[in-house]
C-alpha cells in the first residue's frame, strides 16, 4: 500500500530520463492502482494519484511499448488527453484497438489521429463507429485550438487531408439519400398534434449542409453525383440561399444569391420533391410538401420563373391527392385550424395557376372566424407611452394588426396578386370581411388596383360602425345611460371567442364596478376565480355555499379544470354546486 503523500514524488519519477526501464513496471503499477487505506477507497488520495498520472502519462507512454502496459495506461486516462496525445503522435494507430475495448470511438480521437498522414486511413476507418450526429464533428473541430490563442512556436495544424473530408461527406449525406430512396412517414405520426403535422417538411440533413457549405466550389459536379446527387439538391435548395441571408446579417453586407442559375437549373429534378410523392396519409403529407415546396420558392424567387410549368403542375397535383379543398369543421383543440387555410391560400398564390384551385382558396379563406377588434381599457401608462409615437394606435387597422388578427386578409391580398385568380372569387371575400379588414387593405395591403378599387367599393350600411369593441373605465361608462347594457355587449361581440382578445374583455367587465352577478355567470370560471380580481368571486362563494360542507367539497371537486379542458362559465360551476351538494344530503 503506498503512502498517498508520495504519489508527487511517483510522479516525478515516472518523468525522470534517469528512470531505469526495470523501474518502469512498478511505476505504472502504483499510479494506476486506485488509492486504499486498511478502511477502504480513500478519494482525496485517489485524487492526487490521478493528477500525478495525468502529469507523468506522456512521458510514460513515450518510454512503453509493451501492449499489455500501454492497455494499462490507456485505459485510465480520460477522452481529452487521449485526443491530445493522438494528436501529438504519443497515441498512434496500433493503441486505437486497447482504447476501444473500454470505451467507444469519439469524433476528437478520429480527428487526432488523421493529423498525421500515415494515420489518415486508419482515421477514416473509425468514422462508421461514431454516432450519426458527431461524423460531421471530426470537420468541425479539427483545429481544438481555434478558439484559445496557440502556444507561441507551436506547428500549425495541417489542413483537412482530402480523402478524410470526403469520407466525411459521404458519411453525413449518406443518411438523406438512403431516406430519399425509401422515405416514410416519421415514427410517432400519428400522436403528432395538428400544429406538428402542419410544418414544413424537415429533410433533415443539417450535418450534410454543414459539410456541404464548406466546399461550395464543389456544388456544381455534387449535384450531378450517382448516388449523393438528390440529396445534394435538396440541401441547396433548401438551405443555400438561408445561409446567405445570415451570413450577409452577419457580416452588414449586401447579400448575394449562394446558387447561380446554372446550379439552380441543376437542382430542379429535386425540386417538386418527387421522392415523397407517394407517402401515406396524403392530406397531411401532401399539404405539407406543398408547403415545402413554397418555402423553397420564397427562398429562391427565381425558382418562379425558372420552373414555372414544373411549379404549377405539382401543386395541381399536391391538391388533387391530398384532397386539401375537403372541408372539415374545426375542432374546439385545434389552434391551429387558421393556420393551416391562411398557409394554403398563401402557398397556392405563390404556386398555382389553376384558376378553381385558388378559387376554392378564397372560399376557405371566407369560411373563417370573423376577426375580433378590440379597444383596451384606457391605461395612463399606454398613453402616456404612446402619445408622441403613435397617436392612431386606436385605428381599426392598427387594432387588427396588434392582435396578429390581419393575417386572413393579408392571406387574401396575396391571393389577389395571382394573375390566374378569378375575381369574382375575392370579392366574394371581401364581401363578407370584417370593417377593420377593409380599412387595413385601404391603409396597409397594397396589391393591384382592381383590387384596391373592389375593397373601397364594397358597401358598408348606415348605421355600421368600425367594427371595433372599445372597452372604457367606469369613469367614461358611467355617462352611459345604461352601463350594464354596454358591459352586456361587450359579452355578446365576437372577441369574447377569440383567444388573444377575450382576457381583455373578461377583465374589464370584472374590473366595473357596473358589473352583475349575471354578467359574471357568463364568464369562464378560471377568469373569474383565477385570472381577474380573485377577490370579486370571493363574496359570491361565500353567500352562495354558505356552512353547507357539501357545497364546498363540490366547489373543490369542480376546480381541476386545465387550460385544455372545455370551458365551464362560472354560472354553470355555481349551479352544478347544488345538485352535489343535495345528493350528499346536506343542508
Amino acid at each position: 500500500m503506498v503512502n498517498a503523500r508520495t504519489y508527487p514524488l511517483w510522479g516525478e519519477l515516472a518523468r525522470s530520463e534517469d528512470l531505469p526501464q526495470e523501474a518502469l513496471k512498478t511505476v505504472i503499477e502504483v499510479l494506476c492502482t486506485p488509492a486504499v487505506t486498511p478502511d477502504g477507497f480513500d478519494d482525496k488520495a485517489d485524487r492526487w494519484r490521478e493528477e500525478a498520472f495525468k502529469a507523468a502519462l506522456p512521458a510514460l507512454l513515450a518510454r512503453t511499448s509493451a501492449k499489455r502496459q500501454r492497455g494499462r495506461l490507456l485505459v485510465h486516462a480520460d477522452v481529452k488527453t487521449l485526443a491530445a496525445l493522438a494528436s501529438d503522435g504519443t497515441v498512434t494507430a496500433a493503441d486505437v484497438p486497447a482504447i476501444l475495448r473500454h470505451r467507444r470511438a469519439w469524433a476528437g480521437l478520429v480527428s487526432a489521429l488523421a493529423h498525421h498522414p500515415d494515420q489518415v486511413e486508419a482515421a477514416i476507418a473509425l468514422l462508421p463507429r461514431l454516432p450519426q450526429h458527431e461524423v460531421e464533428q471530426v470537420v468541425r473541430d479539427w483545429d481544438p485550438d481555434r478558439y484559445t490563442t496557440r502556444t507561441k512556436g507551436a506547428a500549425p495544424v495541417p489542413p483537412v487531408p482530402p480523402e478524410l473530408f470526403d469520407a466525411v461527406l459521404e458519411a453525413c449525406l449518406t443518411p438523406l439519400a438512403a431516406y430519399l430512396l425509401h422515405p416514410e412517414s416519421e415514427e410517432g405520426w400519428e400522436e403528432l398534434s395538428a400544429h406538428s403535422k402542419d410544418w414544413s417538411l424537415e429533410l433533415g440533413g443539417r450535418d450534410g449542409w454543414a459539410m456541404l457549405a464548406r466546399c461550395p466550389q464543389r456544388w456544381p459536379q455534387l449535384t450531378a453525383h450517382p448516388v449523393f446527387g438528390a440529396a445534394v439538391q435538396h440541401l441547396l435548395l433548401d438551405q443555400a440561399e438561408t445561409q446567405a441571408l445570415e451570413d450577409a446579417r452577419l457580416h452588414a453586407a449586401d447579400p448575394a444569391p449562394a446558387l447561380s442559375e446554372d446550379l439552380l437549373l441543376a437542382c430542379l429534378p429535386a425540386l417538386c420533391l418527387p421522392e415523397l410523392a407517394d407517402l401515406p396519409n396524403p392530406q397531411v403529407t401532401a399539404r405539407r410538401s406543398l408547403h415545402h415546396l413554397a418555402n423553397r420558392v420564397r427562398t429562391n424567387p427565381r425558382l418562379a420563373d425558372l420552373a414555372a410549368d414544373q411549379l404549377h403542375a405539382a401543386a395541381d397535383a399536391l391538391v388533387t391527392r391530398g384532397q386539401l379543398f375537403n372541408w372539415s369543421d374545426k375542432q374546439g383543440n385545434d389552434y391551429e385550424f387558421d393556420g393551416r387555410v391562411r398557409r394554403l391560400a398563401e402557398d397556392l398564390a405563390l404556386l398555382s395557376a389553376n384558376p378553381d384551385h385558388l378559387a376554392g382558396a378564397c372560399v376557405q379563406l371566407a369560411r373563417l372566424d370573423q376577426p375580433a377588434v378590440v379597444s383596451p381599457t384606457p391605461s395612463r401608462t399606454l398613453i402616456r407611452f404612446l402619445d408622441n409615437t403613435d397617436p392612431d394606435h386606436d385605428r381599426p387597422a392598427r387594432l387588427l394588426e396588434r392582435h396578429y388578427e390581419h393575417r386572413r386578409v393579408k392571406a387574401l391580398t396575396v391571393l389577389a396578386a395571382n394573375p390566374h385568380i378569378p375575381h369574382t372569387a375575392v370579392t366574394d371575400v371581401l364581401n363578407g370581411l370584417h370593417p377593420a379588414e377593409l380599412a387595413w387593405i385601404a391603409e396597409k395591403a397594397g396589391g393591384p388596383d382592381w383590387f384596391q378599387t373592389a375593397a373601397a367599393a364594397v358597401p358598408v350600411p348606415e348605421d355600421e360602425d368600425d367594427g371595433v369593441v372599445r372597452l372604457v373605465d367606469d369613469e367614461e361608462l358611467g355617462k352611459d345611460p345604461d352601463p350594464a347594457a354596454v358591459l352586456q355587449s361587450w359579452l355578446d361581440s365576437p372577441a369574447t371567442g377569440e383567444i388573444l382578445s377575450r382576457s381583455e374583455v373578461y377583465r374589464a367587465v370584472v374590473k366595473s364596478r357596473y358589473r352583475t352577478l349575471e354578467h359574471l355567470r357568463q364568464i369562464p370560471a378560471d377568469e373569474v376565480l383565477a385570472r381577474h380580481e380573485p377577490d370579486v368571486a370571493l363574496k359570491i362563494l361565500l353567500d352562495h355555499c354558505g356552512r353547507s360542507t357539501g357545497r364546498w367539497e363540490a366547489l373543490a371537486a369542480a376546480m381541476t379544470f386545465d387550460y385544455d379542458d372545455e370551458k365551464i362559465t362560472f354560472g354553470q360551476l355555481l349551479d352544478s354546486l347544488d345538485p352535489a351538494s343535495a345528493g350528499m344530503g346536506q343542508p
